[in-house]
């Protein structure tokens, strides 16, 4: 069935899509009986939507039209929504399906985000040939109920965008990895997944909060959004030395095959946990020795983004303690310069676009 409005967003045609994004319409995916249609208000620029303009995580399907971090009004239900009615207000983040049968590994137990047949948000084919995923630097998004969820009221739109993929990203490792009182908690990294992550973990009540970055540029910054104490890795020639046996879990952000990963691990207490949610371009992360893991009995472990039920938990526990991130609004109009901004290193701490 045509509808009365059209899916326009902004279209990268090839790797050089950074700054040369090209405003068009395109076809979104078939509809069905458990798709919502939203009218796009919001969306986060997340560093996703770098690597895949650029293909820098592999060839991306061009034409693509990038953002996983939407906030929008429901315009249209399938006949199967249950969840939601034309105009509620709700959020997209990474994720737009997953097989959810009762036999997958994965969905059966409630982690769809590790669904080995998960489709993303945007720059994904869904099966049966009812087309490709679109992001939401665009007018209108389609996307699966099951990966829709609704904004609490009290939460503003802008904020609550930012939330989608970068706040959930760093969210879920520190709930799942336990952070909370007793635990002495490192963020490595605070750009826009790392000061979400300091302001999470200080939340969640954990005894210490350390920000680690290279410089000290973000030191007043980072000590104001709750963090106990700051590293600057390449200030302070001592700095793993001085920190041995401190941390009791690291969340590390960073997308360096570079990183000083043998030293991030020193930092660890006895049995402490490093987990990596930044991903390089080249997927890779740097060698690590051996006998770095029997020195403290290191463990490591990655995660992905978070599930729509996180995604709830999470918005739940920011409007009950008042967390509110550092955004920037941009125009959508003003795209191209805002990633060009983003990738320059530039946002101080997340740019959200505006329609």
């Amino acid at each position: 069935m045509a509808t009365d409005y059209k899916f326009e967003g902004w279209l990268g045609y090839d790797s050089d899509s950074i700054g040369n994004m090209k405003w068009g319409e395109f076809e979104p995916k078939a509809f069905e009986d458990d798709d919502v249609d939203i009218k796009v208000s919001h969306c986060g620029i997340c560093g996703s939507d770098l690597h895949t303009l650029r293909s820098g995580w592999g060839p991306s399907i061009y034409p693509c039209c990038v953002g996983h971090e939407i906030i929008g009004h429901v315009v249209r239900v399938g006949k199967n929504v249950t969840k939601f009615k034309i105009g509620d207000r709700v959020g997209v983040g990474a994720q737009g399906r997953s097989c959810l049968k009762p036999d997958c590994p994965a969905c059966s137990k409630g982690f769809v985000t590790y669904c080995p047949n998960s489709v993303y948000t945007y720059n994904s084919l869904y099966p049966d040939g009812v087309g490709k995923s679109y992001g939401g630097y665009s007018t209108y998004n389609r996307t699966n109920q099951h990966f829709v969820v609704k904004i609490p009221d009290g939460i503003d739109s802008a904020h609550a965008a930012s939330m989608m993929c970068g706040g959930v990203t760093v969210y879920s490792p520190l709930k799942v990895n336990g952070c909370g009182p007793g635990k002495k908690v490192g963020i490595v990294g605070v750009g826009g997944l790392g000061h979400f992550a300091v302001m999470w973990a200080k939340a969640l009540g954990a005894d210490e909060v350390v920000g680690i970055s290279r410089r000290n540029s973000k030191k007043a910054d980072v000590l104001a959004m709750g963090a106990t104490k700051y590293i600057a890795t390449l200030d302070d020639p001592d700095w793993a030395k001085n920190n041995e046996y401190t941390l009791d879990l690291i969340i590390s952000t960073v997308s360096n095959s570079d990183m000083p990963l043998d030293d991030y691990l020193s930092l660890l207490n006895v049995h402490g946990t490093f987990i990596q949610v930044g991903a390089p371009d080249s997927g890779l992360l740097p060698s690590i020795s051996a006998f770095t893991l029997f020195k403290n009995g290191a463990k490591i472990g990655g995660s992905s983004i978070g599930s729509p039920a996180e995604i709830e938990d999470m918005l739940a526990f920011a409007l009950e303690k008042n967390i509110k991130p550092i955004i920037e609004v941009r125009p959508m109009k003003d795209a191209n310069q805002a990633v060009i901004d983003m990738d320059a290193g530039k946002a101080r701490y997340r740019y959200v676009l505006a329609n």
